[in-house]
């Protein structure tokens, strides 16, 4: 598997993507005005317990209070108490952001804090050691637990370490000096809370251009291109001082051509925003977002196949499997996930598309829980979303439609206007009416709707005037009275 990470830096924003054997599989964008929040700490203000639902809103300087629950704050005791018992209204609390404003809701926060490095995710909070589950080499895991259960126990401060995927091979050495400097920065975050006003920031996490290669950079990557001189010269620094064992070459792009352009990022980002996904024998696969949940629905299209109807189902579901696993990781969709592949009678069919699924999603950074077909023939998963989705980040709710995807037809408009009219007539004693409406909508009530509008002006005994708004959308219209 050949592996490159492409950072493309703007003043307005950074973006990342993913590019695995020439094919882009992630991207991940950061805007100056709107910077993600995961993994910064906080000196927050609770402002509201809401003890019938175990959970308290804590404001940390944003637009919306974040949302802190009573399983979410660490207890000396280890388990869960009363959400009053262990916050009030007005105190202070140190928190740490563990998923960004999503849409209407405010950030998640917790107190048990974690603090992530290049091969160890460091918690102040947890006396004891762990290894990624990625991490299969039963000899690798217990070489790791016994590097950090060392170190642990000589250390002044009592630490919990859990050794990322990152950390498999790494040498002692490496991993000793990433947890003495995870203490470190933790001691100097302890000693800022002391004296940080409420609302202030504490820790912010790395920008995404020096995140992405602590987070994505692996013995897989083989190099990383980044068409900013200023970021490629902190990163070069960055990898050297927490990178040593990495064999990624870290180059800058100087290139008239934009190295996303190079690659066909552009390209597939526009895909991605698209509702549709064209698999290449002729299926496609629908995907639908809401706020809720994720639904993708599977189509053989074209695909007709060349045996039997059985086989052709169970192909354009392989090929849609792996089709599915990119799109959640370009799109980063999370939450929770309903795909509808096409009805399977043979049980070794849905085996194997389920574990089509679980293979492609192993290389997903993203915790995902997948289950297998239900008896309705739906796939339910779960994949952690920390952070808005692609649409999220680049669109809006469409105004003409204002997000149902869908607009009232003409004819639909021309109706509600009818009965506006007579609704007017009812209420108020008018000389005539003036009808404001789309151009579209006003050519209807000339052409095929002229015969019920003559029919409806002698009904109420009043003139009905017409006059196009070429600004007016196809559901506005104004009824005004003369």
């Amino acid at each position: 598997m050949s592996e490159e990470i492409l950072i493309n830096v703007t003043p307005p924003e950074t973006r990342v993507a993913v590019v695995e054997n020439g094919v882009v599989q992630e991207i991940i964008i950061e805007r100056t005005g709107k910077r993600g929040l995961v993994g910064n700490i906080y000196k927050g203000k609770v402002c509201r317990v809401l003890p019938g639902m175990q959970a308290a809103f804590v404001d940390i300087g944003l637009e919306r209070a974040a949302f802190l629950h009573a399983s979410d704050i660490h207890t000396k005791s280890g388990h869960s108490e009363l959400i009053t018992d262990l916050v009030q209204e007005g105190g202070q609390i140190v928190v740490q952001v563990v998923k960004d404003p999503i849409g209407s809701k405010g950030a998640r926060l917790t107190t048990n804090i974690s603090i992530p490095s290049r091969y160890m995710v460091f918690m102040p909070n947890m006396h004891s050691v762990g290894v990624s589950q990625k991490i299969e080499d039963e000899d690798e895991r217990s070489r790791l637990r016994g590097i950090l259960g060392s170190f642990a126990e000589t250390s002044e401060l009592p630490s919990g370490f859990i050794a990322r995927t990152a950390a498999d091979s790494a040498s002692e050495e490496a991993l000793q000096h990433d947890m003495a400097f995870l203490q470190r920065l933790w001691g100097s975050i302890v000693e800022k809370a002391v004296t940080a006003k409420a609302l202030e920031v504490i820790h912010e996490d790395l920008p995404l251009g020096l995140r992405a290669l602590r987070d994505l950079v692996g013995p897989e990557v083989e190099r990383v291109r980044i068409d900013s001189r200023s970021t490629f010269e902190k990163a070069r620094q960055f990898a050297f001082k927490f990178l040593p064992d990495s064999d990624a070459q870290i180059e800058y792009y100087p290139g008239e051509r934009p190295v996303f352009d190079l690659y066909g990022v552009e390209d597939e980002i526009q895909k991605a925003l698209r509702r549709t996904v064209d698999l290449k024998s002729g299926g496609h696969v629908v995907i639908d977002q809401t706020e809720a949940m994720t639904t993708i629905d599977v189509n053989t299209g074209a695909f007709v196949g060349h045996r039997t109807l059985e086989e052709t189902i169970f192909k354009t579901n392989l090929e849609a499997a792996q089709a599915i696993c990119r799109q959640l990781r370009l799109r980063n969709l999370g939450g929770i996930i309903i795909i509808d592949f096409i009805d399977m009678t043979d049980p070794e069919h849905k085996r194997q598309v389920i574990r089509a699924l679980e293979r492609c999603l192993a290389r997903d950074h993203a915790k995902t829980h997948i289950t297998e077909v239900s008896a309705l023939g739906l796939v339910e998963m779960t994949r952690k979303r920390t952070r808005e989705s692609l649409e999220q980040v680049m669109c809006e709710a469409c105004p003409t439609c204002s997000g149902r995807g869908t607009i009232k037809t003409v004819v639909t408009t021309c109706y509600e206007i009818f009965r506006e009219i007579l609704r007017e007539c009812r209420q108020f004693d008018v000389e005539q009416l003036l009808v404001l409406a789309a151009p579209e909508v006003i050519d209807l009530l000339l052409d095929e709707e002229s015969q019920t509008l003559a029919e409806l002006e002698q009904f109420i005994g009043k003139p009905i005037k017409l006059q196009a708004e070429a600004l007016y959308t196809q559901e506005q219209y104004d009824v005004v009275l003369v």
